[in-house]
């Protein structure tokens, strides 16, 4: 019996990021995973997280991995990058928040270049979830790194504004960010393309969670939204962004379970999103960046 593949009207939209080494993600015409349908040009990649302060909330099981790498953030993007196989380092300014050590512009600043200095794959740069203070700082870095085509985020239905404009004036592409709503996500793009800003520039981030703390729920927003974009919707034709690593090492699992807990509660989310249709995800222990790049490579393989 002919085996029937199912054909879509439409395919998601690529984005390139970075300057240096440039990676190109999105461009599908199906599903993942479904083999006759998964045509995936560019495989996704896998980032890993790097703090401007070493983060006090890590278990031992993870800081491990890093060392004294955790106190000199262009140290550790360059282990990231060299050591573990990296494709994208993801600055994550924590301490630029008012409740932790409400740092400046200009120190998030020399981090930044601090770090474009130390490597030379892309750079996404996100705030610390403050609005106000993310406004500033962000702006900031969108000014000093022109030219790199960092991917900043991240900009939300009710603080987009002045990042996107940041992001249009300096060449940047940009995160939005929907709490797992997908006409919200939708609406925010047509927002953020008002403002002129290019749509082959959006990655669209539902917010994550991990294996057993919202990941059902996030896993299907996602599988929506992809059948959407190659369905049709430009407003939603965009790649996926999932920061696993951060909800994976937040659960009480992670914490206190036993050494190895963490590591395959990272895994499993990774794959899980893979399969939802997440273009970059991001992740924080070594171990899950090796084994998620297996299975992109044999998920490439197989095409």
């Amino acid at each position: 019996m002919e085996r029937l593949i199912e054909k879509w009207q439409d395919k998601i939209s690529e984005v390139t990021i970075g300057a240096k080494k440039p990676v190109k993600i999105g461009g599908e015409t199906g599903i993942f995973f479904i083999d006759g349908e998964d045509k995936c040009p560019n495989p996704p990649k896998v980032a890993m997280e790097v703090w401007d302060m070493e983060p006090e909330a890590w278990p031992e099981t993870l800081k491990a991995n890093f060392g004294k790498a955790l106190k000199t953030p262009g140290e550790w993007a360059k282990m990231c990058a060299e050591k573990f196989g990296a494709d994208i380092i993801c600055l994550r300014l924590a301490s630029i928040h008012p409740d932790s050590k409400n740092t400046s512009s200009q120190d998030a600043g020399k981090v930044l270049e601090e770090i474009l200095g130390a490597v030379s794959i892309p750079l996404i740069v996100i705030g610390s979830g403050s609005p106000e203070k993310d406004n500033d700082v962000l702006l900031h870095c969108a000014n000093i790194s022109k030219g790199q085509n960092c991917l900043f985020g991240i900009a939300t239905q009710n603080n987009y504004k002045t990042l996107t404009a940041a992001c249009v004036s300096n060449g940047h592409s940009i995160i939005s960010e929907a709490p797992i709503d997908i006409n919200i996500a939708k609406q925010l793009n047509i927002l953020i393309c008002d403002m002129q800003f290019p749509a082959d520039k959006i990655v669209i981030h539902h917010a994550t969670g991990a294996l057993g703390y919202g990941l059902e729920y996030t896993y299907s927003i996602m599988e929506r939204t992809r059948l959407a974009g190659i369905s049709g919707d430009k407003m939603l034709s965009m790649p996926m962004i999932s920061f696993v690593g951060q909800e994976a090492w937040r659960t009480k699992e992670a914490k206190t379970g036993a050494k190895d807990t963490g590591i395959m509660w990272e895994i499993t989310s990774a794959t899980a999103y893979l399969n939802s249709g997440a273009d970059i995800l991001v992740l924080n222990h070594p171990k899950a960046v090796s084994e998620t790049k297996k299975t992109i490579n044999n998920f490439t393989l197989r095409q």
